[in-house]
């Protein structure tokens, strides 16, 4: 029984957002049914998204709505408020948020009371004072930036087909990809195969036309599946005419011309920035711990350290790893675990179950995860694994990437879903649309009207019309 009256407020609805709710929601469903719990979820998108699934949405192989998982309908025993987290003062347990009827309401951001809070607002890009990154990059961590590139690529091969002038075709069939971890890899791999795919059904655009470039600071990509896959994959897509630029940086990319460390200088319509991440800014924004590198610091169990009723879990928190003297293990003493997905499912079960446990005054468990391995799609029926110390490449590879996210997508719903469009897409052929409409749906209404559209095809950064 828990012994009083909880109010529980998690922040953020992605992994651990969204897995540490539904677990409270199984933990506590007679509370929460009775009225002795209260648990609300503070989310800027009404949905969680699978983020593995999205070179797939990219590629057209899934539907964007399968990608994403509502959460009105998973936590149906949970407060779900569209909005977002400003600040978060925890000595006095509030925290203050605006929502979308806040800038109508015009009374400025509400303040939110809570007696348990769970810090899970995720990541952002981490992005470097790059000449021209922010007018005419794009990233590559939502489903509105998959599906967004996906319309730029198709469209890019519709300027190529049009234009008589050699340098604007250049520009459109050159894609430059910076980041070689697994979002810029997977992305890349899976944009590469769908384009090369798309031309044949161009008749004056071949697929080797198109210049594919990935860039990448450090030695090696892929570090999470070893060094002997990492250049396995390198070899891979250099097999695919795709030009792997290791120990390269993007200088600039001002005036759509990409600039690379090694004196490379590419014009280009099309700069995808996967260089890695940074903690959320709302962190910043508490008077919790932090570690250098801005992330919480969280003890093995969970909670924040020196903040009472305070936890945190996935990309936000720095949560030791009890395991890292294990030689099975990666690292050593004093290491964190890494901010991946692996960590952010395991750790969102446990952090729901120290919270019933936190309220009926029983014992917290420890966090200790061994490594499982990881694995990483580089196209249709091409792939990486390093499972349990074994290696894998190839069709076998990019099997075991289908299977094991199908597995751990949530709902049996969407795991339906995927695999219904996996099995449609083996019976048909792929399909090539660019609905770039989606992004000014008003615009051909606005200009039927006498208006303008919002925006300028010549002046916009990425490309898009």
């Amino acid at each position: 029984m828990v012994k009083e009256r909880a109010r529980i407020l998690v922040v953020g609805g992605g992994y651990v957002g969204m897995y540490t709710a539904l677990r409270l929601q199984g933990r506590l469903k007679r509370e929460l049914r009775r009225g002795d719990v209260e648990i609300t979820v503070v989310t800027p998108d009404p949905y969680m998204t699978y983020q593995p699934f999205l070179p797939e949405a990219a590629a057209g192989s899934i539907s964007p709505r399968h990608v994403v998982v509502p959460l009105r309908r998973v936590l149906d025993l949970c407060h779900v408020v569209v909005g977002e987290v400003r600040s978060i003062d925890h000595a006095k347990h509030t925290a203050s948020l605006t929502t979308l009827a806040t800038a109508e309401e015009g009374t400025g951001p509400t303040q939110l009371t809570y007696d348990e809070l769970v810090l899970a607002p995720g990541s952002v890009s981490r992005t470097l004072p790059v000449p021209g990154l922010a007018e005419h990059a794009i990233g590559f961590k939502s489903v509105e930036e998959a599906i967004g590139l996906r319309n730029h690529v198709i469209e890019q091969l519709d300027i190529a087909s049009s234009t008589r002038d050699p340098a604007i075709r250049d520009a459109a069939l050159t894609f430059v990809f910076v980041g070689g971890g697994f979002a810029g890899v997977e992305a890349l791999g899976e944009l590469e195969d769908m384009a090369r795919y798309t031309t044949r059904y161009y008749h004056n655009v071949e697929p080797g036309d198109m210049k594919w470039i990935l860039v990448e600071a450090t030695d090696r990509v892929l570090p999470e599946v070893g060094p002997e896959m990492g250049r396995y994959t390198v070899s891979e897509l250099r097999r695919r005419n795709i030009d792997v630029r290791l120990g390269t940086r993007l200088e600039s990319c001002a005036d759509r011309v990409a600039v690379l460390s090694d004196g490379s200088r590419f014009r280009t319509r099309t700069v995808v920035w996967t260089a890695g991440v940074r903690p959320h800014p709302l962190l910043a924004a508490t008077d919790l711990p932090r570690t250098e590198r801005g992330r919480l610091k969280c003890t093995p169990q969970l909670t924040i350290e020196g903040a009472p009723h305070a936890w945190a879990a996935g990309d936000a928190a720095a949560v030791p790893d009890i395991t890292a003297g294990d030689t099975a293990q990666p690292g050593g003493p004093g290491k964190e675990t890494a901010p991946n997905a692996q960590h952010a499912l395991r750790q969102a079960r446990l952090l729901g179950d120290n919270i019933a446990h936190s309220l009926r005054g029983e014992p917290l468990e420890t966090y200790a995860h061994r490594y499982v391995g990881s694995v990483a799609s580089l196209g249709f029926h091409k792939g990486v694994a390093h499972v349990y110390g074994r290696r894998f490449k190839g069709y076998t590879a990019w099997f075991m990437h289908r299977v094991y996210h199908l597995s751990r997508v949530p709902t049996f719903n969407r795991k339906a879903r995927v695999l219904a469009e996996w099995t449609l897409a083996g019976l048909f052929k792929r399909e090539i649309v660019s609905l770039g409409s989606l992004e000014h749906p008003r615009a051909e209404f606005e200009l039927a009207a006498g208006g303008k559209p919002p925006t300028d095809p010549t002046s916009d950064p990425k490309g898009s019309s």
